[in-house]
């Protein structure tokens, strides 16, 4: 439990709730300074954004549209460290979807790292 009474689960069950529920202004309050993603895409190792802007911007992009639908197959969390294991859909096809897992880092009750890997 952080400082300001939440846990790492809690933080990591909010995070993905902004994308599965289409929320993309709760992740404010998520993001800490300095944050820093690695995206899952492009290949080799994906996008790199640095700044809690810039992980913003680019996750309110994909939090917003409803034509993309983020389902939960797994949230683990312990100590600092959470792990989301989900399935992305963009059409009715068994091609318009791909599985994926972020691996998230907590310090003071905010995501402050995050890696992004899907299935090839």
């Amino acid at each position: 439990m952080d400082a300001n009474g939440k846990t790492t689960r809690e933080i990591v069950e909010r995070f993905h709730d902004a994308f599965e529920n289409h929320r993309p202004d709760a992740l404010d309050a998520l993001i800490g300074e300095g944050c820093i993603l690695e995206n899952t895409a492009p290949a080799p190792d994906g996008a790199r954004y640095e700044g809690r802007k810039a992980c913003l911007d680019f996750w309110k992009g994909i939090a917003a549209p409803a034509s993309l639908a983020f389902t939960a197959e797994e949230i683990w969390a312990g100590k600092d460290r959470g792990i989301i294991r989900w399935r992305l859909s963009w059409g009715e096809g068994e091609a318009d979807r791909v599985r994926g897992v972020n691996i998230l880092r907590v310090r003071d009750g905010r995501i402050v790292e995050v890696f992004g890997y899907v299935k090839g």
